[in-house]
């Protein structure tokens, strides 16, 4: 059975992954069929690239994806873009709708960013208020 999955790359605590498709037999790191595309999750927001034909291709043909590789295709649009190829949707209207999905996974990425620092900016001041008031107590 072919596998699509990433296959790690990169040195020490700075990984950087291609997207392959492989059969299930191999090692993570062995032998692969095609290279598809690549995941770099060291950058803000992590960079994807995909060959959406080729992924497509795969999946038409029986290839079963890993989780991980799954969501970086829902992120990059890839299984948008097939949903709507089935519907028989024109290219034009493919190619913009995947663009605004795109965006709008963008944005999310950014509002979750925000919020996960304000979250982070009220757990430190209610730590810092609390030590404050133990101090208060204690006197």
């Amino acid at each position: 059975m072919v596998r699509l999955r990433l296959r790690r790359r990169g040195r020490t605590h700075r990984p950087f992954y291609d997207i392959v498709a492989a059969d299930a037999r191999t090692k993570r790191d062995g032998k692969f069929i095609e290279r598809i595309g690549y995941y770099n999750p060291m950058t803000q927001p992590s960079t994807i690239s995909v060959d959406h034909a080729r992924a497509i291709y795969w999946l038409e043909v029986g290839a079963q994806m890993t989780n991980t590789v799954r969501n970086i295709f829902h992120y990059d649009g890839v299984l948008l873009r097939r949903a709507l190829q089935r519907q028989g949707r024109p290219a034009e209207e493919i190619e913009q709708l995947v663009a605004a999905h795109r965006e709008r996974v963008l944005q999310r990425y950014w509002r979750n960013k925000e919020k996960r620092a304000e979250r982070k900016r009220r757990k430190a001041q209610a730590a810092e208020s609390a030590q404050s008031d133990a101090e208060a107590s204690a006197e």
